[in-house]
């Protein structure tokens, strides 16, 4: 089995990417997996031009898992408020449950830490989202109890098949 090796996206990947995360959050394909979002949103996961506006701006950086040159998991990691902040986590639906995600949050916290030597990561995490949140509980994260309201009114980001949706921001000491 070869090797998960890590790098930065760049332009020519944000196709891939679009279908990526759309694939591990939305509609049916993304059921195969644990992460998926079917049955609160709809419509768009990620926005071609605010991935491209991620990639090409200062202290942010889109992560690629790669194996064989096969894209298979990425993450958002950026520089917000004197932390590191994470997201747009996805993993490939048939490949959730094996492990590539703690490998590549690992990296996103190496980046944070070693690259950028900041103390803590953080990130915000539908509420609703129970197995979810208890997933980065055990990577060392913790409720902050700080809601954020639901982009609802931005198509860009989903439209919501509930209106009891709103954010946790989750943090850890790195």
């Amino acid at each position: 089995m070869e090797t998960i090796v890590f790098r930065d996206a760049v332009e020519a990947d944000i196709p891939a990417l679009v279908a990526l995360v759309t694939s591990a959050y939305r509609g049916d394909a993304s059921r195969a997996g644990w992460t998926t979002e079917a049955d609160l949103l709809d419509g768009n996961r990620i926005d071609p031009e605010v991935l491209r506006g991620d990639i090409l701006r200062a202290d942010s950086r889109i992560l690629l898992a790669e194996r064989g040159g096969e894209t298979l998991g990425c993450a958002h990691v950026c520089i917000e408020d004197g932390a590191g902040y994470f997201g747009m986590f996805a993993i490939r639906p048939d490949l959730q449950g094996a492990g590539l995600g703690k490998l590549l949050l690992a990296e996103a916290e190496r980046v944070v830490r070693e690259d950028w030597k900041l103390p803590a990561m953080r990130m915000t995490v539908i509420d609703v989202r129970d197995e979810l949140i208890a997933y980065y509980e055990r990577r060392g994260y913790r409720r902050t109890g700080i809601k954020k309201p639901f982009p609802a009114t931005d198509p860009r980001f989903g439209i919501p098949l509930r209106n009891d949706l709103r954010f946790e921001v989750l943090e850890k000491n790195l």
